[in-house]
This record gives structure tokens, C-alpha cells and sequence, in this order.
């Protein structure tokens, strides 16, 4: 990849990483808002503003990582096999983003819940709300920290295209 493609591909994954994990925190002070407020009206809200930061805000952000990160491992000496924490942050993110689509359905029925003025609003959520974002909040922070160090360690794969490359 050329220099001035390869700055302009990280600067996007670095951004769509970011703005995931401030997603995710914005995501949490809304579930500490639901659990803390006393008046109805803001629990309500924060539980509905839950499902449009989760649909159009943390889904497209943690896409866009996932596919820049792959871009950015393709098209750069890292390469995408080459090293063990290229390998973990790829499983860590295709994690994150699994469990993410697996909780637009439940986030769904909070914000519905939430939404009708009849329903209870101390039978919605729990502190157990804090489980995925919070867990989710660990795991970016982990790949994170995994880009920033990038500790040794190359596959066996990686090895011999070292190899290969100080041979021709």
C-alpha cells in the first residue's frame, strides 16, 4: 500500500475505533442514567436513545473498524497472519461485534418498553445492563492497548514470509 493510502486507511480505522469506543462510553451513561435518575421522563429517555446510538452509531462504527482493520493488516507489512496480536485483536473485535448485533434486539425491547407510558419502569433493565457495554468497554480498551504495544510474537506463517523476504 503506498504511504499516502496507507496514512489515509489508518486515520479511518483509528477513527472508527475511537468514535466505537465513545459510543460505547456514551452508551454506559445512558445505562447509568436509567438506574440512577429519580424522574421518569429522563429514565424513559435514556432507555430510548439506547437503540439509536446501538443502531446508527456503535453498529456502522464497529463495521467500519472490523473492515479498515483488515484493510490496514492487508495492505501493510503487519500483515493479517504474520502476528499473534494482529490475529487477537481481529478475534477480539469480531467478538465485540457479534455481541453487539446479538443485543439489538433486547436494546430494541427496552426502548419500545421504555417508549409505552404504562409500563413499569423499575421491571426494565437492572444493573446488569452494565454487563455488554461494560465488557465490551474492557475489550476495545484491550485491542487498543494490543495496537498501541504490539507485543512480539509472529505465527509460524510469519516467520517464514521473514524468511522468504531476507532470503530474496
Amino acid at each position: 500500500m503506498k504511504p499516502g493510502l496507507r496514512k489515509l486507511a489508518l486515520t479511518a480505522h483509528i477513527t472508527f475505533s475511537v468514535g466505537w469506543i465513545g459510543g460505547v462510553v456514551a452508551y454506559l451513561a445512558l445505562v447509568v442514567t436509567t438506574q440512577t435518575s429519580q424522574d421518569a421522563q429522563t429514565v424513559r429517555a435514556a432507555f430510548i436513545a439506547m437503540e439509536p446510538i446501538a443502531r446508527f452509531a456503535l453498529v456502522p462504527l464497529s463495521a467500519a473498524s472490523l473492515v479498515t482493520g483488515l484493510i490496514m493488516s492487508l495492505g501493510t507489512p503487519w500483515g493479517l497472519f504474520r502476528h499473534y496480536w494482529v490475529i487477537t485483536k481481529l478475534m477480539l473485535t469480531v467478538v465485540a461485534f457479534k455481541v453487539l448485533l446479538s443485543q439489538l434486539e433486547p436494546i430494541s425491547y427496552l426502548a419500545s418498553a421504555a417508549a409505552d407510558p404504562t409500563t413499569d419502569l423499575g421491571r426494565l433493565g437492572g444493573w446488569g445492563q452494565f454487563l455488554h457495554p461494560g465488557g465490551g468497554l474492557l475489550l476495545l480498551l484491550v485491542i487498543m492497548t494490543l495496537s498501541t504495544y504490539k507485543p512480539r510474537g509472529m505465527t509460524r506463517y510469519g516467520w517464514r514470509k521473514q524468511q522468504e523476504q531476507r532470503k530474496g
